[in-house]
């Protein structure tokens, strides 16, 4: 079938089958700045854990249409996929819009649905977007239920959906960075989970961003167990996996502290740390891919530092550099096949919102 049927079809299904009023969420994407690792529960359960995070103007988008029967109807507008099961019947998990379908399942929803999807990120770029996308799912159902989740709630399930019902591997930052939205210090505890949001001066805000380039690699290796291996290497207890967990834990406080009071360059300098900590937890993160030669260069060209986004294996960098030289460095990595993607810092979570426009 072509794209164009593949729409018209799915239109008219929709038409005949909404009833009611619109439901569209979105939620935004996120950098992590320092952290990653110790949002996991080997880490956190015995030492704490946090991270220092924001979320981005890049989102997940969903559009929910009630229905009268108990057709479930799924549709991504980025992957061209269509998924269609019976209410009354547990769907497959078989790699195909599974986050939509679990997130159905734990909301436990009564009557059909028809769900368009759209997601501003590839799997695995490392910008938080599953999260993303399962929020914006889960505040659509949760509003169709008309049954409120509070911010924490909606996190929590999200959290479940993604690592217990669906035994993906990952930490536990990105649902409450995503729900919560705005720049957030999270910190993790072995019963609970704190967002507190940081008060940055605007006018550091809008300067950090003017000396921040995200370039994407190119490359995604979702399944290359990096997250296992690394739990691996702390339960073995490896000594240079142990040194960089522990030395990434305290940056988050000292970026926190960088932040708040202006001192960007050593926030970068503080980035550039991160990155080779990271490689110090597990070397893996950046073998075999153009990571390390897309950073050597954008080093030699201006950047102060840098943060590999998500568990590694590809995906974006994200790249501090010196005022006046962002084009020195855009020039040599798009030599190198880098792609730059414009962003802002977005303040806002999870959004919900009800719609009388088809």
């Amino acid at each position: 079938m072509t794209t164009t049927a593949f729409a018209t079809r799915m239109v008219t299904q929709v038409a005949q089958a909404c009833s009611g009023r619109i439901i569209r969420a979105k939620a935004p994407l996120r950098l992590s700045f320092a952290g990653g690792g110790t949002d996991l529960p080997h880490y956190y359960e015995e030492h704490g854990g946090a991270v220092l995070s924001s979320t981005i103007n890049h989102y997940a988008y969903v559009t929910l249409f009630p229905r009268q029967d108990k057709d479930i109807r799924i549709r991504s507008l980025d992957l061209g996929q269509l998924v269609h099961y019976d209410l009354d019947r547990a769907p497959a998990y078989d790699g195909v819009l599974d986050l939509a379908k679990a997130a159905i399942q734990r909301i436990s929803v009564k009557h059909g649905i028809d769900m368009d999807i759209r997601l501003e990120a590839p799997a695995g770029s490392g910008l938080g977007g599953s999260s993303a996308l399962t929020a914006a799912v889960l505040g659509a159902l949760s509003a169709t239920n008309g049954h409120a989740l509070g911010s924490y709630e909606l996190a929590e399930m999200n959290y479940v959906i993604e690592r217990q019902d669906l035994r993906i591997a990952g930490g536990k930052q990105d649902q409450y960075a995503t729900t919560f939205g705005g720049f957030n210090l999270i910190e993790f505890h072995p019963t609970r989970v704190m967002v507190t949001p940081l008060r940055i001066d605007p006018a550091v805000l809008n300067d950090l961003e003017a000396h921040l380039l995200l370039c994407y690699t190119g490359q995604v290796r979702p399944r290359m167990g990096l997250i296992d291996q690394q739990v691996r290497y702390y339960k073995e207890g490896r000594k240079e996996t142990l040194d960089g967990m522990r030395r990434i834990h305290e940056m988050v406080h000292d970026m926190k502290d960088a932040l708040l009071t202006g001192q960007l360059h050593v926030f970068g300098e503080l980035l550039h740390e991160g990155y080779l900590n990271k490689k110090r937890m597990n070397p893996a993160v950046s073998e075999g891919t153009r990571t390390d030669v897309l950073y050597d260069a954008a080093l030699q060209n201006g950047a102060v530092g840098g943060k590999l986004c998500g568990a590694g294996g590809g995906g974006y960098l994200l790249l501090y550099c010196e005022t006046g030289r962002q084009h020195e460095v855009i020039r040599a990595l798009e030599n190198l096949g880098g792609k730059f993607s414009n962003f802002s810092f977005e303040g806002m979570g999870l959004q919900v919102w009800r719609s009388d426009s088809k």
